[in-house]
């Protein structure tokens, strides 16, 4: 494979070139409500080769290695109808010869078929029979293995192989013309095991579901608000991760101004960290796919902007050192900039401090949905309760928060000490890619005078 492709690279007629090719095998299985919906297997192959010229892109999708040197020079000639200035590539140590091999606790790959439509079927009927209630699920399976691998005209060169299996179990409950619902979803790039076991948490998807049918509805107006560390890393993710997303910046001066390295962003115990080799996580990758190597940048260091995430790019045109948080959800798709595993690092209190500290508020849980649009944000927890003299009290439904993330950072006051990550189904869209595999995840976030939509 290595000499194949930079036989075809050594013919590119650009300023720079590189060649991603991926194999991946997938296999999924969904119900809705008591049918089952679909059952799928596929195997496909097939890159991507891109060329710089003049400063312009051009890319050539193929799905046989046959047609290489066409592929290459189709590229490289898209490139050049574009290029009207100069190419700008940060310089970085590339990967070389690297052969990075997954590690699997248990190897979903010999898992029998009938062992896993046994186990999504049992998951969907504890919910289904867990209360008159329930009027339907969302119950489904996936795997993935992905093998990259990459070569440019720089020299880089690396093989990868990218695992994940991917549970969600949502509950459908309905009283009338009242809907609602719960979800939890579980996912791993090492371990099928993280599927297993899941019986306990389909009950009490099921069981938040009618709950929430009978909640009440929260009280709008100014409020504080402890984040769940799922709704914590979320919102670190949505709201500030991506305004640090480089290619965003570039385009945007208004945000270019505010997101300057140095500026005040926070509470001194506020720290976000973007890292793309931590451990084996969802969100990590040895390489990105510009073949920079992935490693951990500190986005906000003790209440203080102190870095921006890039490819080689954005980190020539703005000056910056590259991050490896280049990457492509698959094959056909060209690197952008995106997040890998991104979370707020823990603080100095406890848990039941940071409870302590509040008479009357709100604990946000599970972020639904939401919106962002520059600064300012709109999300919805998918579930919540309130606060009384420090302690969680009864369930409440419909909270959505919403406020300039810069004001919103300003006013934490309190991190507490435990910090969780969080390896979910789904993952993040950007730029007509998803889903893209990440973390996230925080510590309990106490918030002051937070906008609560409600009734």
């Amino acid at each position: 494979m290595k000499d194949r492709l930079f036989g075809a690279l050594a013919k590119a007629r650009a300023d720079y070139a590189e060649i991603r090719f991926e194999d991946a095998d997938q296999s999924a299985i969904a119900y809705r409500g008591k049918e089952l919906e679909s059952v799928s297997s596929s195997r496909l192959e097939g890159g991507l080769v891109r060329a710089c010229v003049n400063g312009g892109w051009g890319l050539s999708v193929f799905d046989s290695l046959a047609d290489l040197d066409a592929h290459v020079a189709e590229a490289c000639a898209n490139a050049a109808l574009v290029g009207r200035d100069r190419t700008r590539l940060a310089e970085v140590e590339p990967a070389r010869d690297q052969c990075v091999r997954a590690t699997l606790a248990e190897d979903f790959r010999g898992v029998p078929f009938d062992d896993k439509l046994a186990l999504l079927t049992g998951y969907n009927d504890i919910i289904l029979k867990a209360d008159p209630a329930i009027e339907s699920t969302m119950v489904s399976y996936a795997d993935l293995f992905r093998r990259v691998s990459f070569a440019s005209t720089r020299g880089a060169y690396f093989e990868e192989e990218r695992p994940r299996v991917v549970l969600y179990l949502v509950a459908v409950a309905r009283n009338g013309g009242q809907v609602q619902r719960a979800a939890e979803s579980f996912s791993s790039a090492t371990d099928f095991g993280a599927v297993r076991g899941r019986e306990g948490v389909a009950r009490e998807v099921a069981d938040r579901a009618t709950a929430l049918l009978k909640a009440p509805q929260v009280e709008g107006g100014k409020t504080s608000v402890i984040l769940k560390p799922d709704f914590a890393g979320v919102f670190a993710h949505e709201a500030f991760g991506h305004l640090s997303e480089a290619d965003f910046l570039y385009e945007n001066p208004k945000m270019r101004d505010l997101m300057v390295v140095g500026r005040s962003m926070g509470v001194k115990d506020l720290s976000i960290v973007d890292d793309g080799a931590r451990g084996r996580l969802i969100g990590t990758q040895t390489f990105d796919d510009e073949g920079t190597p992935t490693r951990r940048t500190d986005l906000i260091r003790n209440g203080v902007l102190a870095g921006h995430l890039h490819s080689l790019e954005t980190a020539a045109k703005m000056g910056e050192a590259p991050t490896g948080n280049a990457r492509a959800i698959a094959r056909g798709y060209a690197p952008i900039v995106r997040m890998t595993n991104t979370y707020i690092e823990p603080g100095p209190l406890s848990r039941t401090e940071l409870f302590a500290g509040v008479d009357d508020g709100i604990y946000a849980c599970g972020m639904m949905g939401g919106q962002t649009m520059m600064e300012m944000f709109t999300f919805s927890a998918g579930y919540g309760y309130r606060i009384r003299q420090g302690q969680v009290a009864e369930l409440v439904r419909d909270i959505v928060l919403t406020g300039n993330v810069f004001e919103t950072l300003h006013a934490i006051d309190g991190i507490a000490d435990d910090l969780t990550l969080y390896e979910l189904g789904g993952g993040c869209g950007k730029g007509g890619q998803s889903p893209l595999p990440v973390t996230f995840g925080g510590p309990h976030i106490r918030v002051r005078d937070v906008v609560v939509g409600g009734r």
